[in-house]
């Protein structure tokens, strides 16, 4: 599916194109996939055409915060297809009889599996639909192709991310943007090799013992999940040092997972978010915020409670919570890092020397106009500057613009809570896919006997 221009011609036309390829495109491959098997046989169907463009050479996720012990916070029956498809060979079931591990899982009594198994289950998901997707490459630019005065295609150029080769462009009728988040730091920091955001954590860890064998003082900055793993982590993967946890509050608050609260996760819950007014869904975020943001698995909690408590009984506090307070200053001083520390109570400044800084600082999702160019310039936006987005996840733009523009993720202001989580990825990805079945019916009839289309550019 991922052919490329060659000779000056025209590019092939896919149904749709994948920019990006985690687990929200890879759950939409595994649906075109599935809904193509179905329509086999059957006289006159069309089967969905796709290609995946992703900029990492294998498939990857979250790989520097892949710790030995720690633990999905979100069920294997919410994985790539099952809420969509119980009976999908792309399950979390079906991965693990391929691995002979089925009766081990059943035996293990636990619905929530290491981060490192559901990593390998995703892997060996993309696996099975690797010949769609074009590894190694970045989209550089998205053209709007002009066909009777409207955008009926994108071209999308992507590049061989080492630079070599010619540049590969795609024609779609549709653009799926799933680009994942990116990290978020404090104004003014920049990471390097001893300043990090937990999306490293790993392979900078392994690179901070050969920079430093044994470093004297590491601090993290944060609240979450994200924070209190790397402490964890770091306090134990290196016992000399001096782990110095900075949050602004009294102490790491517990993720509220009761069955009722896990409601705003369910695929309905989209529904209802999505025609709540705006004052409904600040409410929602507000009431149920604790059930994913700034908090942390009770057990890690008490965990780190019990460390901290026992090196007080030792006196040897190695493990030291800096609490309501924030970091001001973190910048280089050859091989240190000088941290500062302000009390948000007293305002007082403490000063710590540190090997590594990181910084569990969350993430923020990019405005998709960065990819889009001139087009961008054609999305309807609300008052506060966001995209209005439709139900089906497709950007809502100006009728000069016939091809779509859908988000897999950056639609918590339209559609909630899970919008970058994995609870509704399977339901997300058929709904998209749906939608943009729909409109190629509608497009193949209507474009029929339309011109040739030009595209906005020379090649």
């Amino acid at each position: 599916m991922s052919e490329e221009l060659s000779g000056g011609g025209e590019p092939p036309v896919h149904d749709l194109v994948g920019v990006g390829f985690g687990p929200s495109n890879l759950a939409l491959a595994i649906a075109i996939a599935e809904h193509n098997a179905d329509l086999r046989g059957t006289p006159g169907a069309r089967a969905v055409t796709a290609a995946f463009v992703e900029r990492q050479p294998r498939f990857g996720w979250h790989r520097g915060m892949l710790l030995t012990d720690a633990t999905m916070q979100v069920s294997f029956l919410k994985d790539l297809v099952t809420l969509r498809n119980p009976r999908s060979d792309f399950s979390f079931l079906s991965y693990l009889q391929s691995r002979d591990r089925l009766i081990d899982f059943i035996n293990h009594k636990n619905f929530f599996p290491s981060r490192v198994e559901f990593h390998d289950y995703l892997q060996w998901a993309a696996e099975r639909v690797d010949g769609d997707v074009a590894y190694g490459h970045e989209v550089v630019a998205v053209h709007p192709v002009i066909r009777a005065g409207e955008v009926a295609y994108f071209d999308v150029v992507a590049r061989d991310v080492t630079g070599a080769g010619e540049p590969r462009i795609y024609r779609a009728r549709n653009l799926v943007l799933g680009t994942g988040l990116v990290p978020r730091l404090p104004d003014g920091v920049t990471a390097d090799d001893r300043i990090w955001h937990t999306r490293d954590l790993l392979p900078n860890a392994e690179r901070l013992k050969e920079l430093t064998p044994s470093p004297s003082r590491i601090v993290v900055v944060g609240a979450g999940q994200s924070a209190a793993e790397a402490v964890d982590y770091l306090h134990r993967e290196f016992p000399g040092a001096e782990v110095c946890a900075v949050i602004t509050r009294y102490g790491y608050s517990p993720a509220d997972d009761s069955a009722f609260a896990n409601r705003v996760f369910d695929p309905a819950a989209v529904d209802d978010y999505f025609m709540a007014s705006p004052q409904v869904k600040q409410m929602i975020l507000g009431y149920h915020g604790n059930t994913n943001y700034s908090v942390v698995d009770h057990d890690l909690i008490e965990d780190l409670y019990r460390r901290v408590y026992q090196e007080k009984v030792r006196g040897e506090e190695r493990l030291r919570l800096l609490n309501v307070s924030r970091v001001v200053e973190a910048e280089r001083a050859g091989d240190r890092i000088r941290t500062v520390v302000e009390s948000m109570i007293t305002g007082a400044r403490t000063a710590l020397d540190a090997d590594a800084v990181v910084f569990a600082t969350g993430y923020r999702t990019p405005d998709p106009a960065w990819l889009l160019g001139d087009v961008a310039a054609e999305f309807q936006r609300d008052e506060a500057g966001q995209v209005m987005v439709s139900r089906d996840y497709r950007i809502e733009t100006t009728p000069q613009v016939r091809a779509g523009v859908y988000l897999q993720g950056g639609t918590e202001h339209t559609h909630g809570i899970s919008s970058s989580l994995l609870s509704n990825t399977s339901i997300r990805s058929a709904e998209i896919l749906e939608s943009i079945v729909e409109y190629l019916e509608f497009t193949a009839e209507s474009m029929a006997f339309d011109s040739p289309p030009t595209a906005s550019y020379a090649h």
